[in-house]
């Protein structure tokens, strides 16, 4: 039986950790999170030699062990707590060959925490293009221990460093830092208290006890008094250590770098940034590409997502025929395979959606956009890496709160996650759609601008100021002790390794699949319950009794007893229930059975619709609107959908959750059902007030 030890991969951020990463572990990898947070956790196992097998993990890129952000703390943890599940055998460092200074300091900490290290000096291309060269056995023998050539892109020494990791390796015989001797009584007090291995554990439990979760309110308390015993102030001390370790590094660095790199060597990239960064032009590219990134995920996912939609209702029609009829068998082909189906259409604009990212983040664009927007979004309580998120949910906000997980601020992606569902996605389009063309009379205004476009427009732009101001009050509302800082290092521009975009899509599709997939299916299936049945026969009564009328096609029929089925089923009986409350809309319990079964999906509004006003087909849209128009209000005698019912049910539309896969994902990305919660009942208060007000002002 294979030997199975635990490697972390550590380093900064864009030292190529990922690319490494999925050289390693090709497909045997899996994502989770982190206990107690929601960052994710990137775990694979790789087959080292015959008798060796790694598991490997993929820490949170990080420049060092004191933590600014959430993604450092986890790394900080990890490392300090030989009882942490992650704790590792051996550590990879990954340290880019064009930027060894930056990447040290990390590895000089976990020299002194005692881990056996094998060092792998990554960039090896940019490296050689830049002129820049390194004496590796001497580096390895200053630093006693094994330095591993790679070139993540390609592949290059990967198999070396297997075999690095597969011997027995020591750790490094050098101490970098060595606390005065004023601390080493505190030191010695952590030391025997908690029985750690090395006197700078100690010295860290004395820099961050305040910050190490695992540790008990009683360690902390005892760590605090021997602090003050001892009168330890933190922020003296840990300068004093971070001038010791760049001591360190420079002396090895001085001795190590045959040649240095060429000043030119960025040229292309400093001429990109002049363009791509600048206060003007910069915007302007940046908002093409997030235009470029809107339309193709609308253009390119279509076709899938209506291949994937016929397919599964091809299914249900196939399985209808072929199933006995029952209760059981009904389930199956009208609640579990569209179910199935809900979760399954939404996979390519989520990989779509990933897939530019990916590439944008491989090329380094990423980060000067972040850049760009972190000014202006900073003060809406966001932060730059909230743009991509937020433009990204006018398509759909499932994909787009996923794409959260880039913001390192917790508070930060909170409000983000929170304020996404805002935006006006794709699924609002066919409710917009309908109701626009019913209050909107299909005239120009000024020669060429077309009223119901305008108006369409108008919603869009609502839906996006509602965003910023909800995530202005929530600045203000949400408190946390976290601060938030953007420290970005800008990465020279390169061609995305297509590999690294592909294991991207593969598994942000994954997550969304299994993770928020099982919440769906379970919702689609109740609201199918709900639809389909009713308290005792009366469902059965009504639908004899409407069927015994006289009908002009059996079309008309169908629908009006599928309408009067509908009404008497327990979904009815909520719409009937609810009546009073959005009666002072102007909706009436109909509406409300849309309103109940849009849940599963906005555009669901319309399908809806179509069945309770027994439309006929939802695919002759004039009809429908014909047949909206001509829905009589029992009360005025007048249209059910006046002006007033119509803006008001657009604002309503425009401001309301109506959506449990976003919902779902929600929930997944929090890791509980309180913010989900919160978020369901501010919009729909949102909605509800804001459509209150319309209708009443416009009645």
């Amino acid at each position: 039986m294979a030997m199975k030890i635990k490697v972390a991969l550590a380093g900064k951020p864009n030292t190529g950790k990922s690319s490494l990463f999925n050289l390693l572990t090709g497909l045997n990898q899996q994502t989770g999170n982190f206990p107690g947070v929601t960052v994710d956790k990137r775990t694979g196992l790789c087959t080292l030699t015959p008798s060796v097998v790694a598991e490997i993990i993929d820490m949170p890129g990080t420049y060092s062990l004191y933590p600014r952000t959430v993604d450092e703390q986890i790394v900080t943890e990890t490392f300090a707590n030989s009882r942490n599940e992650n704790y590792p055998d051996k550590v990879v460092l990954i340290a880019d060959a064009t930027n060894l200074k930056n990447c040290l300091l990390l590895l000089s900490q976990l020299m002194d925490l005692g881990f056996p290290i094998v060092l792998a000096v990554n960039m090896i291309d940019l490296a050689a293009t830049a002129g820049f060269s390194i004496d590796i056995k001497r580096l390895a023998k200053e630093l006693n221990m094994p330095v591993i050539m790679i070139n993540g892109r390609t592949g290059q020494g990967i198999e070396d460093l297997k075999k690095a990791l597969a011997e027995p390796t020591v750790k490094s015989s050098k101490t970098v830092f060595r606390p005065d001797p004023e601390l080493m009584a505190p030191v010695e007090k952590i030391k025997t208290r908690f029985e750690l291995g090395t006197d700078y554990d100690a010295y860290q439990y004395l820099q961050l006890y305040q910050q190490l979760k695992f540790l008990s309110e009683n360690d902390r308390n005892f760590i605090q008094q021997v602090a003050q015993e001892h009168q330890f102030f933190p922020a003296k001390f840990q300068g004093a250590e971070t001038i010791q370790r760049y001591e360190f590094i420079q002396d090895i660095l001085n001795k190590v770098i045959v040649r240095h790199p060429d000043q030119d060597w960025k040229r292309r990239t400093y001429a990109l940034d002049r363009i791509l960064t600048h206060k003007v032009f910069g915007y302007l590219i940046f908002f093409g590409v997030l235009f470029l990134i809107f339309q193709a995920i609308f253009a390119w996912a279509t076709v899938p997502m209506d291949f994937i939609d016929h397919g599964f209702a091809s299914l249900s029609f196939y399985l209808s025929n072929l199933l006995p009829a029952g209760p059981l068998f009904d389930l199956i082909t009208q609640g579990l395979v569209p179910g199935i189906g809900g979760i399954i259409i939404f996979v390519p604009q989520i990989a779509i959606l990933f897939g530019f990212i990916a590439v944008l983040e491989e090329t380094g664009y990423m980060s000067r956009a972040v850049f760009l927007m972190d000014k202006i979004m900073r003060k809406f309580g966001l932060n730059g890496k909230s743009i991509v998120p937020l433009m990204s949910g006018v398509a759909c906000a499932i994909p787009a709160i996923m794409a959260t997980r880039t913001i390192d601020n917790w508070k930060e992606r909170l409000i983000t996650i929170l304020v996404t569902p805002l935006m006006s996605c794709s699924a609002r389009l066919p409710v917009f759609t309908i109701l626009v063309a019913l209050i909107i009379p299909e005239e120009t205004a000024f020669g060429f601008f077309n009223l119901q476009g305008l108006a369409l427009m108008g919603l869009y732009l609502l839906g996006f100021l509602a965003a910023l101001l909800s995530a202005l009050v929530m600045k203000l509302i949400i408190h946390t002790e976290e601060k938030s800082y953007l420290i970005l290092e800008m990465p020279t521009y390169r061609s995305p390794k297509w590999s690294n975009v592909g294991y991207t899509i593969l598994e942000k599709t994954k997550a969304f699949v299994f993770g928020a997939g099982k919440i769906i299916l379970a919702i689609s299936v109740v609201l199918w319950v709900l639809a389909s049945y009713g308290p005792g026969d009366q469902m059965d009564q009504a639908a004899n009794a409407v069927a015994a009328q006289h009908f002009d096609s059996e079309v008309e029929k169908e629908n009006k007893v599928a309408a009067a089925r509908l009404e008497y089923s327990f979904a009815g009986k909520l719409g009937k229930w609810m009546e009073p409350v959005i009666e002072p809309l102007g909706y009436d319990w109909k509406i409300g059975i849309a309103l109940i079964t849009s849940f599963a999906a906005r555009e669901v509004f319309v399908s809806t619709a179509a069945t309770i006003y027994s439309l006929g087909s939802t695919e002759d849209e004039a009809t429908i609107k014909e047949r909206l128009k001509n829905e009589i209000n029992p009360l005025t005698g007048g249209p059910r959908f006046t002006p007033a019912v119509g803006i008001s049910l657009l604002l309503f539309y425009t401001f309301a959750m109506q959506c449990m896969s976003t919902l779902a994902v929600v929930y997944r990305e929090t890791k509980g059902w309180k913010w989900p919660a919160i978020q369901m009942a501010y919009m729909t208060a949102l909605a509800y007030l804001s459509a209150l007000a319309a209708f009443h002002f416009l009645n």
